[in-house]
């Protein structure tokens, strides 16, 4: 479509602007493939063969085959090229066209066998006067020659056959004289497959459901003008040692011409062959009426395609298949009848969720539920693959650490009534029950941060919780997460940058905390080392008398504690300050340079970790072996870190776990908080003040987390259930409270780490591709195992105490970084330090300026500064309200910047009337266009001959050497 301008604008406004002037073939190829409803095509395995001549006999031989990229037989004939992207010569575009606008074209034919087939596409080339009668038989016999592979060894010649020598012609006229009894028997065309043909392992390499597409080019002595035929089955047929593996072949194009122009022949093969694999064209080729279908297809292709000048390009490199194949999706958007969507993904609201204002009592929550019970058992045996296994210890070790850390902070805040056990036990039980019954199970539940000005006293606390959890039950009933519609691109970064520095941020804290607890000995020198000393001395007569008295109230016998029945001298650092004595000397407060290895720890899992999770993309290994290693970088990073530390025995800091469940360790609490006690009545009301804040805040950081979880481009199949997680977590909130443990909320970067961890991929990707990302492996056990895992683990504390925090601290540090990856906002952040000629070609900047998409990257950076400083001072009580006004920002938003910018940085925000109005409107014009189809197609057909007639009788002319004339 040369107008893409307007078809850019149109997507914008929801709707096809029909007065944009397309292509006669682009508006033919709209009534072929605007149906959407259409079953996806098969994946088409293409292989050329090209006639050969070997000891005198003819043969088909194969010399190059296609996936998605373009792979030829050497000229040794004993391996495979490297996969390469197809570069083929415009000339050959126009000389495959002009060949099928002249040549055979059989639609939906009945085949069953190799000959069968052979057969029908002679008779029609016989009947259309395009081939002699007499030249029947000699066409027949060379297509029915047998077809040698690249996996059969070649057949040597004996040394009497060397000497001979025999043209094409003497071949010809000997075989075709025993034609009728030979033909059948000298060819290797059975119905069943071959024995090579099963055994061969290029089939892990080919999806199950693929068809073949055969080519068949050659030159031989008896044709005067081309013999052309595009043959599509009606239903795909295996046709024995015609293929190389076992595929049932859709389409067969064959091509014989008169000597001489080989190498054009083979040009035409090559071009044909990469129609037939790309995406678009063979969408044609299923869906195609007619010749001029083909043609139409043809042409789209020939709009789209790049010429590389030839004096600055040279043709014998072969162009590596790209790291990331770009999508068809776009060019058949454009042929699509239906509205296309906006250009920058699908926003939170989307993402497959389906939601929408039901208006009724509880719909949501209803309509969430019936969304979710077909998935219900699905949901567990989804999770049996050794993939599982790994999420389950990486996102586990994640769990342990913040249950740890958050344990202890509330410790502090609390003064014991809550601590690392309660953070156990309710991580355990609120993690369970989320993951069993709430709707979106990928995610993680963590304990909410603790905060000063709202936990102080048990009782209290009960009742905020009780007003959160009915106020979350409120949102529930009144359907209130069709907020999410609203929350975009725009609100989704800045929560979830937020929460990625916060994770990196905290990392390195603790890991410069290290450097306080053992500072390096700067002053030490190797030279002095025979004047660094520490005595321990003897305590004064009247220390010594205190101390018996203290030892002996604590029942401790210790030797005579004199200066003579002692040997002072011999105790250790420990004993002599236990027993009373005192340290003396310049080496005494000697603190080994544990700093250093804990950093070695803590960089050293980053980074393996990182070098692991790309080790999938190596060139070492087979491909099981990598994508092994790839889902199990976190794991193997840890023991190794773990072993390094084990073995070097030195004293770092570790993972310190509960080893028995016991009372909470306040004396003025048990198990379960009583609901009245010493606060007055109207504390019981006054609660329900700080309560909405932490509604607000459980609210949008659980319905954000759930919106970037079920984003569009996880491609998740099972739906979402943002009612039902609300109606759990407010569940939990009430329960927790009752129990006095932490309350619970989404957890944004280890649900994302959750969902990385369970990303599926294919197992057969074409030769020279990436493997492609199919989804997430969608299921409950994984998060069920973690939490389980996590209330047991005062069980595991003899293993777990051997983990150095620095090994868990480097996990934190990728997790965060790890987040940021698939963050836009953290790529236009680069942007700003890049000159333009260093940028990269991201698809925003090809049609938002700069200077704009600056202003957009500032705003949110401000957003940001703004919710950190808020966080880290005594302001953070404001912290949820500030959390919402993101979403009143990006609605200024529109104020500043036009809906077409917005469309590519962000996502257009919705509204309801408009969106039925449009919706209306689209149905009306769906029902128009199929009305109008029958009518449409003789103007279109007429179009598109006319459009290009002057370029068809030049190729015409210059192939064939006829004159314009016998083209009309």
């Amino acid at each position: 479509c040369p107008c893409h301008e307007c078809w850019d604008q149109s997507k914008v406004d929801g709707d096809i602007d029909k007065s944009c002037p397309i292509s006669p073939a682009a508006e033919r190829l709209r009534y072929i493939l605007g149906d959407e409803d259409d079953a996806p095509t098969p994946t088409l395995f293409t292989e050329m063969d090209t006639l050969q001549h070997e000891g005198g006999e003819l043969e088909w031989r194969e010399s190059a085959r296609w996936v998605k990229f373009e792979e030829k037989v050497e000229e040794g004939g004993e391996r495979w090229s490297k996969p390469h992207v197809s570069t083929l010569s415009l000339h050959s575009l126009f000389e495959l066209r002009t060949c099928l606008q002249t040549g055979s074209i059989l639609l939906d034919l009945e085949g069953y066998s190799l000959p069968q087939i052979v057969d029908e596409v002679v008779e029609r080339q016989v009947e259309d006067g395009l081939l002699a009668p007499e030249l029947r038989e000699k066409v027949v016999f060379v297509l029915l020659r047998k077809h040698r592979h690249q996996t059969k060894k070649p057949i040597h010649r004996s040394l009497a056959d060397i000497g001979k020598s025999s043209s094409t012609s003497e071949c010809l006229s000997v075989c075709v004289s025993t034609y009728h009894s030979q033909s059948r028997s000298m060819n290797d065309i059975s119905d069943a497959p071959s024995t090579d043909q099963l055994k061969n392992k290029f089939m892990k390499k080919i999806p199950r459901d693929a068809e073949a597409s055969n080519v068949l080019v050659g030159e031989v002595d008896f044709l005067e003008k081309p013999f052309v035929a595009f043959v599509r089955l009606a239903q795909a047929t295996t046709l024995g040692g015609l293929t190389e593996v076992p595929v049932p072949t859709r389409f067969l194009f064959v091509l014989l011409g008169p000597q001489g122009k080989s190498k054009s022949y083979n040009e035409i093969g090559r071009a044909i062959a990469t129609l037939m694999v790309d995406d678009l064209f063979s969408d044609v080729a299923y869906k195609a009426r007619d010749r001029e279908d083909l043609i139409a297809g043809i042409d789209e292709f020939l709009d789209e395609v790049i010429v590389l000048p030839p004096g600055e390009w040279d043709p014998k490199i072969r162009i590596e298949p790209p790291k990331k194949v770009p999508s068809a999706d776009m060019r058949k958007s454009v042929f699509s009848l239906n509205e296309l969507g906006q250009m920058n993904g699908t926003a939170g609201g989307g993402g497959g969720s389906g939601e929408s204002l039901d208006g009724r009592f509880c719909g949501g929550l209803f309509l969430d539920i019936k969304r979710k019970l077909p998935w219900l058992l699905s949901d567990f045996y989804d999770a049996f693959h050794i993939q599982s296994i790994s999420a389950v210890l990486f996102i586990y070790l994640g769990c342990i650490t913040n249950a740890i850390t958050f344990g202890g902070l509330l410790g502090d805040a609390t003064d014991n009534y809550q601590g690392v056990m309660e953070s156990f036990l309710g991580t355990a039980l609120a993690g369970v029950v989320f993951c069993c019954f709430g709707g979106q199970p990928l995610i993680i539940l963590i304990n909410a941060q603790p905060d000063n000005g709202v936990i102080d006293y048990m009782e209290l606390r009960l009742w905020i919780g009780l007003h959160s959890c009915f106020q979350c039950l409120v949102l529930v009933a009144t359907d209130a997460s069709y907020i999410i519609k609203y929350i975009t691109r725009f609100t989704e970064e800045g929560f979830s940058s937020l929460i990625s520095f916060i994770f990196i941020s905290d990392a390195i804290k603790k890991m410069a905390g290290s450097f306080k607890y053992y500072p390096i000995n700067r002053g030490y020198n190797p030279d002095y080392v025979t004047m660094y000393k520490c005595d321990c001395q003897a305590p004064t007569q009247g220390n010594i008398s205190l101390l018996s008295k203290k030892l002996h109230s604590l029942s401790t016998s210790v030797p005579q504690l004199n200066g003579t029945a002692l040997d002072w001298s011999q105790l250790s650092k420990k004993e002599c300050l236990k027993y009373g004595g005192s340290l003396v000397g310049n080496s005494c407060k000697y603190v080994p340079d544990l700093a250093l290895m804990s950093f070695i720890l803590f960089f050293g899992t980053y980074s393996m970790t990182i070098t692991l999770k790309k080790f999938k993309f190596s060139r070492y290994f087979p491909t099981k072996c990598r994508t092994l290693i790839s889902d199990f970088a976190i794991i193997i990073s840890i023991l190794v870190f773990c072993t390094l530390d084990y073995l070097l025995n030195l004293d770092t800091p570790k993972l310190h776990v509960p080893t028995e469940i016991k009372v909470p360790d306040s004396p003025c609490r048990g198990w379960i908080v009583k609901p009245f006690g010493k606060n007055p009545w109207w504390m019981y009301l006054a609660s329900f003040v700080p309560a909405l804040l932490v509604t607000i805040l459980i609210f949008m950081d659980q319905q954000i987390s759930a919106v970037i979880v079920n984003r569009k481009e996880n491609k998740l199949k099972k739906g979402c259930g943002y009612h039902l997680d609300l109606f759990w977590v407010g569940i939990l909130m009430a329960t927790c409270s009752f129990l006095g443990l932490p309350w619970y909320v989404a957890a944004t970067v280890i649900s994302i780490a959750h969902i990385d961890s369970l990303k599926m991929e294919s197992e057969s990707s074409a030769p020279g591709e990436q493997p492609q990302f199919l989804g997430v492996r969608e299921q409950r056990l994984t998060g069920i195992l973690v939490f389980v895992l996590t209330g047991v683990s005062i069980f595991l504390a003899p293993v777990l105490q051997f983990i150095p925090m620095p090994v868990l601290y480097g996990v934190f540090l990728y997790m965060g970084v790890a987040s940021l990856g698939g963050i836009q906002f953290w790529d236009r952040i680069k942007l700003f330090l890049m000159p333009l000629k260093h940028q990269p070609d991201f698809t925003y900047l090809r049609h938002v300026p700069l200077r704009k998409v600056h202003l957009f990257t500032l705003v949110q950076i401000i957003c940001l500064a703004v919710l950190w400083i808020l966080k880290s001072t005594v302001a953070a009580i404001v912290f949820p309200v500030m959390i919402l006004g993101l979403m009143v920002v990006r609605k200024m938003l529109d104020l500043v910047f036009s809906q077409h910018d917005l469309a590519w940085l962000d996502d257009i925000l919705p509204e309801k009337d408009k969106k039925k109005k449009e919706d209306e409107k689209k149905k009306k014009d769906r029902k128009k266009s199929k009305g109008q189809d029958d009518d449409s197609n003789e103007e279109v057909r007429k179009m598109s001959l006319c459009t290009l007639i002057h370029v068809e009788r030049i190729v015409y002319s210059c192939y064939y050497g006829h004159s314009a004339n016998t083209t009309q």
